[in-house]
C-alpha cells in the first residue's frame, strides 16, 4: 500500500495524498473501514479533514498505465466488499465536510481572514447604525407625528409618497398651504373641485382611501422599509431573520396571524393580478388589497413550496425604485439562500437520506419556535443599539457570509467522488 503499490492498485486513477505518503483510494478506504482511524497506514500520523487527491500522481498513472488502470477498475467494481468500503469512506468524507473540518494550514489561514472580515463587518455595521440613527428623525417623523400637527410641507411629503401620479396635484396643495388639520377635512366633493382639481376618479379615490387610513391611525402609515422599521422595530427584526432561516414557516405565520396587513400586500406584490384595465386601476388595488384569485393562489403555492426565496426576491424587486441598494442586497441574498437550500437537498439525495427529511423539518420547526420564544421573552431588555446592529448585519452583511458558504458547498474537491 505504499507509493509504488498505488500504481498497481489504483481505482479510477485517484491517488490520495497523506503528508509524505500516497495511497490509492480503495486501499485507504479498506484501511479506514477496518481500523476506523484517521491516520496514515504507513507512519500512523493522524490526518485532519478529508485527504485530498494527488492530481499529479493520478494523471501520471492514467497516462503510463492506462491498461492496468482499466483492468483494475473493472475488477474492483465487481468486488462488493471494496464498493461498500468506498461508499462508507465517501460518506465519512461528506460528514467531515458538513462539520466544516479542514486541514490545519487552511484553518489557520481561513481563521485569520475570517477574523479580519468579521472585524471589518462589525465596524461597518456600527457606522451604518450611526448613519441611520442620525437620520431617524427624518425617516420616522410623520409615522410618529399626529396628523393634526402636520405642516404644509409635511402634507406634500405625504402626498408625494402616494406615488408618481400624485405629483400632478402637488402645486395645488402648495398654493393652498394645506396643513394637517385642513387635510383631514377634505372630502370627495372638495378634491374634485377647484383649487385641488383632482378630476381623475381613480386618483381621487386613492387619495381618499389613504386619507382614511391616516384618520384611523392618527399618523402617517409606514410606506417604506425604514418607516416600517421605525414603527415596528421588533416585528421587522423578526421578519428579517425568520424569512432568512425559515421562509415557509414565516409566510405561513403571516397568513395565519397577519393576513390583511402583511400577507395580502406581500402576495399581491409577488403574484400580481393580470389586468386589462387602465394602469390607474392598479393604484386603488394596491391601496386596498383584495382577496387573491385562484390563479394567484396557484402561482403563489407553487413558488411557496419549491422556491420560497424567489417570493422574497420578487417582493424586493418591486421596491427597487424606493430602496435601490437595499433591494439589491435582499435579491442577491435570496438567490444565495436558494442555492444553499438546493445544495442541502442534493446532499440528502446523494446520501440516500431523503427519508430523514420529515424528521429534519420537525427538528427545524422546534428550533425556530424555541428561538422565537426566547426572543419574545428577552426582547424588552435588549438595547435598541443591539437590535439595530443585528438588523443591519442581517440586511447588508449576511449576503457576504452566504457567498462564502455557497463556494464551500459547490466546490468540494476533497469530497467529490472520482
Amino acid at each position: 500500500m505504499k507509493h509504488k503499490q498505488a500504481i498497481a492498485f489504483t481505482l479510477t486513477a485517484a491517488a490520495i495524498h497523506l503528508g509524505l505518503h500516497d495511497f490509492c483510494r480503495h486501499c485507504l478506504a479498506l484501511w479506514w473501514e477496518s481500523s476506523k482511524k484517521n491516520e496514515c497506514p504507513e507512519c500512523r500520523e493522524k490526518w485532519e479533514g478529508f485527504p485530498k487527491v494527488n492530481i499529479l500522481l493520478r494523471d501520471a498513472v492514467e497516462k503510463l498505465f492506462s491498461d492496468v488502470v482499466q483492468r483494475r477498475r473493472e475488477e474492483i467494481q465487481a468486488n462488493p466488499k471494496i464498493a461498500h468500503s468506498l461508499l462508507a469512506f465517501q460518506r465519512h468524507g461528506d460528514e467531515q465536510a458538513s462539520r466544516g473540518t479542514m486541514p490545519v494550514g487552511q484553518r489557520r489561514g481561513g481563521g485569520f481572514f475570517s477574523g479580519v472580515l468579521t472585524a471589518l463587518n462589525c465596524v461597518a455595521v456600527m457606522l451604518l447604525v450611526y448613519h441611520w440613527s442620525s437620520r431617524e428623525a427624518e425617516h420616522d417623523l410623520l409615522v410618529h407625528k399626529p396628523v393634526t400637527k402636520w405642516t404644509s410641507d409635511e402634507v406634500i411629503i405625504w402626498l408625494e409618497n402616494l406615488g408618481p401620479w400624485a405629483s400632478l396635484y402637488k402645486e395645488h396643495f402648495l398654493r393652498e398651504k394645506v396643513n394637517g388639520r385642513l387635510l383631514i377635512m377634505l372630502g370627495d366633493e372638495e378634491l374634485s373641485r377647484r383649487p385641488y382639481s383632482i378630476e381623475n376618479h381613480t386618483h381621487r379615490k386613492a387619495v381618499l382611501a389613504e386619507l382614511e387610513r391616516v384618520k384611523a391611525l392618527g399618523v402617517k402609515p409606514p410606506q417604506n422599509l425604514w418607516e416600517y422599521k421605525a414603527v415596528n422595530a421588533g416585528k421587522s427584526l423578526f421578519l428579517l431573520y425568520a424569512l432568512k432561516s425559515s421562509p415557509r414557516l414565516t409566510i405561513l405565520y403571516l397568513y395565519l396571524f397577519d393576513y390583511t396587513d402583511s400577507f395580502l400586500p406581500f402576495m399581491h406584490t409577488c403574484c400580481p393580478v393580470q389586468r386589462t384595465e387602465q394602469e390607474e386601476d392598479d393604484i386603488l388595488t394596491k391601496a386596498q388589497p383584495t382577496n387573491p384569485s385562484w390563479k394567484q393562489w396557484t402561482e403563489f403555492l407553487v413558488k411557496y413550496v419549491l422556491l420560497p426565496y424567489q417570493l422574497i426576491a420578487e417582493f424586493a424587486w418591486d421596491w427597487l425604485a424606493v430602496h435601490y441598494w437595499t433591494s439589491r442586497f435582499i435579491i442577491v441574498n435570496a438567490m444565495l439562500l436558494s442555492v444553499l437550500e438546493g445544495c442541502a437537498l442534493w446532499r440528502l439525495w446523494a446520501r440516500s437520506e431523503l427519508r430523514t427529511l420529515p424528521q429534519r423539518m420537525w427538528s427545524h420547526f422546534w428550533k425556530v419556535s424555541t428561538q422565537g420564544f426566547a426572543v419574545v421573552i428577552f426582547w424588552p431588555v435588549i438595547p435598541q443599539f443591539v437590535c439595530n446592529c443585528l438588523f443591519y448585519w442581517a440586511l447588508y452583511f449576511n449576503p457576504i457570509i452566504n457567498i462564502d458558504l455557497v463556494v464551500q458547498q459547490v466546490l468540494r474537491p476533497e469530497t467529490q467522488v472520482p
